[in-house]
């Protein structure tokens, strides 16, 4: 069965982006959120195997956002999504439970394997 995936991102075209990257390599994206506040509702909404947060966004960062679902589904799979030189943030999120992280722009390849690694 394929597994579900949440994309959180508050750019449209990232979002498509990564969304196309998972349908082509069977993932079935269930739900998109544009910022952490909706990334929240919808993760105890949909339930997904993973979640690729983005780290910037408004109304409430993915930081937070990872907080907060980790509080309610403490074995939340989890990725980071950030643009170069935010490494500092990246640490935090992985400090706060996350799996991983890609580095926009995505590379199909690292995404996926990213993705694979922390389904185990």
């Amino acid at each position: 069965m394929a597994k579900k995936i949440l994309i959180v991102d508050d750019a449209a075209f990232m979002r498509m982006m990564i969304k196309d990257i998972l349908t082509k390599n069977g993932f079935e994206v269930v739900g998109e959120a544009a910022d952490g506040a909706q990334a929240v509702e919808k993760y105890n909404e949909l339930q997904p195997d993973l979640v690729t947060m983005d780290i910037t966004m408004p109304e409430m960062d993915g930081i937070a956002a990872l907080k907060e679902i980790k509080k309610t589904s403490p074995n939340a799979t989890i990725i980071m999504c950030s643009a170069m030189g935010q490494q500092a943030m990246v640490i935090d999120a992985i400090q706060a439970g996350a799996k991983d992280f890609i580095v926009k722009p995505f590379q199909a390849d690292r995404v996926i394997e990213a993705i694979q690694k922390a389904l185990g």
